[in-house]
């Protein structure tokens, strides 16, 4: 995949190999690696312009740093494309994201320039923290840690939770924030706001720095004077500027606010905090999408962008016009109509208004709906709050960020069976974001907790009427479940009707064996059974509950057939299948029963259907499970 045009970048390889050249030319490859970034993802879509922006901070840190011996540890992974050019993996770079390719997000399997797990955003301060609290156990002081945080990932609570240690810890630990107002939507919150404010005077950070070096050469600055200055310092400068830098009150030393941008400028930083002692955190301004107009212009879109024409900035974009629609868009507009209906309804969701289509709510009616920023147990505890004092909040969580709030399910929902309507969205297999974003676990994670019922619709019909019936009075702490992409009825706007909790439905009779399914992959089920008509005679549910299960239909399976197969979209180990086996065997019957769901296992990244065939859960897969049983 090189290109001609790519002159310096075409010299690099690994970090050494940009470390050879004069930091002048610097300005050069950061160019060079944009543009190398702009014409791979505008033919394979990937994360767009997050990486953009962190161009100048990737390449001064590699040329700063003695990568991979010292560790940069990266926050989410959305920023980290030209960390990946650098590092080895440039003419790879075409397969990112696809079956067997790169990998989506950083991981330490695929290289040894990453440092740590990426994915789920505010977890880089916490690992980086725990690497340099290790390299000084180990004495290894010449190992130097940094993490780099950004795309608002500092409004989650385990940032703060870093931070509180990190004060509090020996170490001497960097933080590079880089700073661009925004996750995938618009940051928000007090602490997006307090960065957007926040000034230090450069002139004084140098010669504060200069000066603490020099008292330290003398032997005037031990670590009890250090912190007693440091103070005194902090304190002047909050009655100068009539502002309080929360960093700095937490002991940790902050530089910046700077241009994340100028990487001569960046490079000069780094070398001056390198071998500081002590905490530091450099705070760094971007602009996501930076170098691309139609990224910058329009950064919500441009986060994910899909296939698009360079030269236009035109997006390719799919002709949905007789397509069904996303279980997202019909969750967002089921929800204004319920809201439009029930005023005691509330939206919530943790960062994600647009992919979830919170955002229509929000449009409407922008007193009821809630964007709380990247804090999924907070969603889930502020919904709470609401429903005890006596709304009916609908929680719109994607499903693998759901696992980050497992206790607030526990402790603030369930014991109470407080009415929140839980909605997990990105159910299932997601396709090419991988391991650290398919909805693998949520029915096996929560089908054992108290208080909880548990749905997933077969189709976008199903989705309304369950969202109904959710909202109606007694109904307590109610899940549901859908996937990512598209449902299968062009006419899906039916009659909002409610639904009996702990009722699932029998799609058609057969005598041979019985298919219990839950979720949309029933209708992979049902092309399936149509394919089978002259093979064998198969019956099909639809259990549409996980929690409770229907146990009339259950009993009337377990009466009938002495062959089962179960299939859902999530974990086989302790997930629907294992409800089913557990209720037969409860119950006295003994049929012999196939469980079909994703393994034991972290499943890699690739299309859907990709994946569905390696897991066996295509639709020939079920054909062939039917007939073999």
């Amino acid at each position: 995949m090189g290109n001609n045009k790519l002159r310096l970048l075409n010299q690099i390889s690994y970090p050494e190999d940009l470390r050879k050249l004069k930091v002048e030319q610097l300005p050069q490859v950061c160019k060079e690696l944009r543009e190398d970034i702009i014409k791979e993802v505008s033919v394979n879509p990937g994360h767009f312009a997050s990486s953009l922006g962190a161009v100048e901070i990737t390449v001064a840190l590699h040329y700063v740093f003695n990568t991979p011996a010292d560790k940069l540890v990266w926050d989410v992974g959305h920023q980290a494309y030209g960390h990946k050019i650098l590092t080895g993996r440039k003419d790879l770079f075409y397969t990112n994201r696809k079956l067997h390719g790169l990998r989506p997000f950083p991981s330490p399997i695929e290289s040894e320039y990453d440092t740590f797990t990426c994915g789920h955003a505010s977890n880089s301060i916490s690992a980086a923290l725990g690497m340099a609290v290790a390299a000084k156990q180990n004495h290894d002081k010449d190992k130097k840690i940094v993490a780099i945080i950004g795309d608002g990932a500092m409004s989650g609570g385990l940032a703060f939770e870093g931070l509180n240690n990190v004060s509090s810890t020996s170490n001497d630990l960097l933080i590079i924030l880089n700073d661009n107002d925004m996750s995938i939507d618009h940051a928000v919150g007090g602490m997006e706001k307090y960065l957007l404010s926040l000034d230090t005077n450069a002139t004084y950070n140098r010669i504060r720095f200069k000066a603490s070096q020099w008292l330290n050469q003398r032997g005037y600055l031990n670590e009890n004077r250090k912190k007693g200055i440091i103070r005194l310092n902090n304190a002047i400068k909050s009655a100068i500027s009539h502002q309080q830098n929360i960093f700095e009150g937490m002991n940790i030393r902050y530089f910046g606010p700077f241009d994340g941008h100028n990487v001569i400028e960046i490079v000069r930083m780094l070398r001056q905090l390198k071998d500081m002692k002590g905490p530091k955190l450099l705070h760094l301004h971007t602009t996501k999408g930076k170098g691309y107009k139609p990224a910058e212009i329009s950064q919500v879109e441009w986060h994910a962008p899909g296939k698009f024409d360079v030269e236009t900035g035109k997006r390719i974009l799919q002709n949905c016009s007789n397509l069904p629609p996303l279980y997202q868009e019909v969750f967002g507009k089921t929800l204004l109509e319920l809201a439009k209906q029930n005023p005691r309804i509330v939206g919530i969701t943790p960062a994600m208004p647009t992919g979830c289509s919170m955002n229509i709510l929000m449009k409407a009616m922008p007193d009821r709906a809630f964007d709380v920023g990247i804090a999924e147990g907070h969603s889930v505890t502020f919904s709470a709050g609401l429903a005890k004092e006596g709304l009916q909040p609908f929680c719109n969580i994607y499903s693998s960020f759901s696992q980050r709030a497992y206790d607030n399910i526990i402790h603030d929902l369930a014991i109470l069976n407080l009415p929140v309507v839980l909605c997990l969205d990105r159910a299932g297999l997601v396709g090419e974001d991988g391991p650290t974003h398919h909805g693998a676990f949520d029915m096996a994670a929560l089908r054992a907790i108290p208080n909880l019922t548990i749905a997933s619709p077969m189709d976008e019909k199903e989705l309304r009427r369950l969202m109904y019936t959710a909202q109606l009075p007694d109904k307590g702490t109610f899940v549901i479940r859908y996937p990512r992409g598209r449902g299968v009825n062009t006419q899906w706007q039916c009659t909002l009707e409610e639904v009996q909790v702990g009722s699932g439905r029998k799609i058609h009779d057969g005598k041979d064996v019985a298919v219990l399914s839950i979720g949309p992959i029933g209708n992979d089920v049902e092309q399936a059974i149509k394919e089978l008509t002259n093979v064998r005679s198969v019956a099909h549910y639809d259990m549409r509950f996980l929690k409770p299960l229907d146990e009339d239909l259950l009993n009337e399976v377990g009466q009938k057939f002495d062959k089962v197969i179960t299939i859902e979209d999530g974990v086989r180990n302790g997930g629907f299948g294992s409800a089913v086996l557990e209720w037969f065997n409860d119950h006295g019957f003994k049929p012999t029963i196939k469980r079909l769901g994703l393994p034991d296992e972290f499943v890699e990244h690739g299309t859907i259907p990709e994946l569905r065939t390696i897991v066996g859960l295509n639709r020939d897969s079920i054909k062939q499970e039917i007939i073999d049983c």
